[in-house]
């Protein structure tokens, strides 16, 4: 693991073009516009190697509608919608994603999945969700965002904000391997070229120890690996946590 730090040196090295683009404001600008559309390519192809983690994921979100049979859902960093497949019919969608270059692809995964309801869509970051009021959600679903958001504590306080008493967080993230692992040492190197060019995205992101450390009265947690495990997005966390009831 010495060698590290001299290869992340290398990569950003060679990445220095695009650091002075960022710095001078243009990558931002023009990766937001391109983002949108390779992951309407990308997100088809993850979705069909996790179906059956999400599927399962997500049958349960019913039990937790409230009184009038409604289930209130928010999704941080919604993207192009392709959770919108696994919510049940008659949900009650509340959208948040920082970019709206997503929007005509969010509305596009809508129109296909006619059993949900949109209540509003919202631009802002898991950080800053100030639009939306507290208490008001059943659930709050989070997968592929806590690895690119600026502060992840910050996020999870808004989660457990928005939560009614009772309500429940979902989420499906990739995160850091074991640190001995050959996987954890590609996922170091290869870092600062990955938030490049996955929006932010770090591949060495340890969330499940700041899901241990948030105030949720519940969590149930396992690791999977979605692809190979020499891949460095192998890793993942998948479950749900519970808001005080």
């Amino acid at each position: 693991m010495v060698l590290i730090p001299s290869l992340q040196r290398c990569v950003q090295l060679l990445l220095l073009p695009l650091h002075v683009l960022a710095c001078l404001g243009f990558w931002d600008s023009f990766y937001k516009k391109v983002f949108p559309y390779v992951m309407a390519k990308v997100a088809p192809i993850y979705n069909h190697k996790v179906y059956k983690q999400k599927q399962e994921l997500f049958s349960n979100l019913r039990k937790f509608a409230g009184p009038s049979g409604q289930l209130m859902l928010l999704e941080i960093g919604t993207g192009t919608g392709t959770n919108f497949q696994f919510y049940p019919p008659g949900c009650r969608l509340t959208c948040t994603d920082p970019n709206p270059n997503f929007r005509k692809f969010l509305l596009k995964s809508l129109s296909e999945n006619q059993h949900l309801k949109l209540e509003r869509l919202v631009v802002a970051s898991g950080e800053d969700l100030h639009q939306i009021p507290d208490g008001t959600m059943d659930v709050v679903v989070c997968t592929l965002v806590l690895c690119s958001v600026t502060n992840i504590k910050k996020v999870l306080m808004e989660v457990l904000r928005v939560l009614r008493l009772g309500g429940a967080f979902y989420f499906l993230e990739h995160v850091a391997a074991d640190h001995s692992s050959w996987t954890y040492f590609w996922q170091k190197v290869c870092d600062p070229a990955w938030k490049y060019f996955g929006d932010g995205c770090s591949l060495s992101r340890e969330t499940e120890k700041e899901l241990e450390k948030t105030n949720f009265s519940e969590l149930n947690l396992r690791r999977i690996h979605v692809t190979p495990y020499w891949i460095p997005s192998s890793p993942h966390i998948i479950g749900e946590a519970l808001s005080v009831s």
